[in-house]
């Protein structure tokens, strides 16, 4: 049995009424990529194409993409989800998502190849994946739209705004925190010295090289002229992040004033959208989005 029957075995053909699955094998820079590709029966010619962010693979936290590709089939887009080179059941040495522009342009070829009715792509990321997804796919001309989820633009200035602001807030209004106080089992000056560390980083400017990840990031953003759809998490310190940064940045506060940003909010999520009402509520917003923005035609 080849490889790639073997990759077949394990997955259904059928997953849902009218929805299939199937691994696809792709090249990039020599090494051997694979990705599973979920089908409805009459697709329309945009498909999704799910970036995965951080050390995870295909299938994301909690099986996310797994569920997310499922229910966007089930409403007539195809998808590809895939490992990196070096990550899941890829080849090739690891790499952050700075250094993957390579592996974006292949899966997209290959979806292309896989999909023929399928003509245009949104990029969805979550994460350093929707970095990547500004960084690498704006300039790319099959790329109709993006989809970004708690983007990643960490720094220490950020994580220190953010932390100060947010999570330090939240602690002192816990009565957890005062009954563990009162009980001698949080050490009041341990916890006031790393405050003061975290409010004075946050506290000075903040400095960004040329070039900087989040300098390219919101040039992909200003350069992209399709419809850009940002989902940001209530409770999550990279979405909040992501909210500090754009305060403090005219370009990215100019960026996300154009026309073709929609912005939503879910307050009550965290970052990857762990319970099922809030994977839910995501699916309902994207797909919202998509049917407004990117549908086209059905196949025949």
């Amino acid at each position: 049995m080849s490889g790639i029957d073997r990759l077949h075995h394990f997955f259904d053909a059928a997953v849902a009424p009218g929805v299939t699955e199937r691994p696809l094998l792709f090249e990039c820079k020599g090494e051997q990529l694979l990705g599973v590709l979920a089908q409805p029966e009459r697709s329309c010619d945009c498909g999704v194409l799910i970036i995965v962010g951080g050390p995870q693979y295909r299938a994301g936290s909690h099986r996310q993409f797994v569920t997310l590709a499922r229910h966007l089939a089930a409403a007539g887009y195809a998808s590809l989800r895939f490992d990196y080179r070096g990550m899941g059941d890829s080849g090739g040495d690891a790499r952050d998502f700075r250094e993957t522009a390579a592996d974006i342009a292949a899966a997209l070829r290959a979806f292309a190849a896989a999909a023929p009715h399928v003509r245009r792509f949104v990029l969805f990321g979550l994460c350093d994946a929707a970095s990547a997804a500004l960084m690498h796919g704006a300039a790319l001309p099959q790329v109709a739209g993006m989809a970004l989820l708690n983007p990643w633009v960490r720094s220490e200035t950020t994580l220190a705004r953010a932390q100060v602001k947010h999570y330090y807030r939240a602690r002192l209004a816990d009565p957890a925190f005062w009954r563990k106080l009162c009980a001698g089992e949080v050490k009041l000056g341990d916890t006031a010295a790393a405050f003061a560390r975290r409010l004075g980083v946050a506290l000075r400017p903040a400095v960004r090289p040329r070039g900087d990840f989040r300098e390219k990031m919101a040039d992909g953003m200003l350069r992209f002229r399709g419809p850009v759809l940002v989902v940001l998490s209530g409770r999550d310190l990279t979405a909040q992040e992501f909210r500090e940064h754009v305060a403090s940045d005219r370009a990215w506060q100019k960026a996300l004033l154009r026309a073709e940003v929609t912005r939503i909010d879910i307050e009550e999520a965290d970052h990857t959208f762990s319970r099922a009402a809030w994977r839910e509520r995501l699916h309902r917003v994207l797909l919202d989005w998509l049917d407004g923005h990117c549908r086209g035609r059905e196949a025949a």
